[in-house]
């Protein structure tokens, strides 16, 4: 089986996982954080080296004020616990977005969770969080913009390559295959740049209840494609 070097997902679905069991939407959060840690190791033990996740996206702010409330308690809590996680399990963990809208508290955890984990060299594993694709790539022609005034750019060195060189994802492979749980089929805003020619898979399983066995469905769907010239290789 060829095995996608780089997998991004969209964790959809929580809520409702959690409303369908009569729970409120934290306890679908708290799920999908905790089976988050188990597709890290199950990705890396398939032979993934790249992983990035959608955990909170610019939008997400438009959520009511007891949720947000809540994921940021989450997120506190998880970022102590993907520290441990990526100590256990060598894995290399980077923030994309823009955590500046964070309490300093935890864009501080954010920091540290980012230090204390650049020299491993397991799964790179990448967390978007206040993450929106229109936003890197605002955020991304405004640092160009402010070489060129200053006279360190000039308009003809304005590549495709300088553009991803100043984005979040700098220095990382655009993705194989994007996976979404729970059945939407759009993008959310999520790595339009980097998705301009990855495959994408679609899945009903909502988020929390996603395990190694979707996560292989996936890939052996991605190996039906036939990726030099799109769409399915022939029978």
């Amino acid at each position: 089986m060829n095995i996608p070097q780089h997998v991004a997902i969209i964790l959809d679905g929580n809520g409702r996982w959690a409303k369908s069991k009569g729970m409120p939407r934290s306890y679908g959060h708290a799920q999908g954080a905790k089976n988050l840690e188990k597709i890290c190791r199950d990705a890396w033990n398939i032979g993934i080296k790249y992983l990035t996740v959608y955990l909170f996206s610019t939008e997400n702010w438009k959520r009511s004020k007891d949720e947000v409330d809540s994921l940021m308690k989450l997120f506190r809590s998880y970022t102590k616990t993907c520290m441990k996680t990526a100590r256990d399990n060598n894995m290399k963990v980077r923030v994309i977005g823009d955590p500046a809208a964070f309490d300093t508290d935890l864009q501080e955890s954010l920091k540290e969770l980012e230090r204390s984990s650049a020299g491993n060299t397991g799964l790179n594993f990448q967390i978007a969080l206040n993450y929106g694709s229109r936003d890197e790539i605002t955020r991304a022609v405004r640092a160009i913009a402010r070489e060129s005034v200053a006279g360190l750019l000039n308009a003809d060195e304005i590549t495709e390559e300088c553009v991803s060189d100043h984005l979040d994802t700098a220095g990382i492979p655009d993705p194989d295959l994007l996976i979404r749980t729970s059945g939407e089929e759009r993008l959310s805003n999520y790595l339009l740049w980097q998705l301009a020619y990855t495959e994408f898979y679609f899945c009903d399983v909502p988020w929390p209840a996603f395990k190694k066995k979707d996560l292989l469905a996936a890939i052996e769907d991605y190996n039906d494609r036939d990726r030099r010239y799109g769409g399915r290789k022939e029978s």
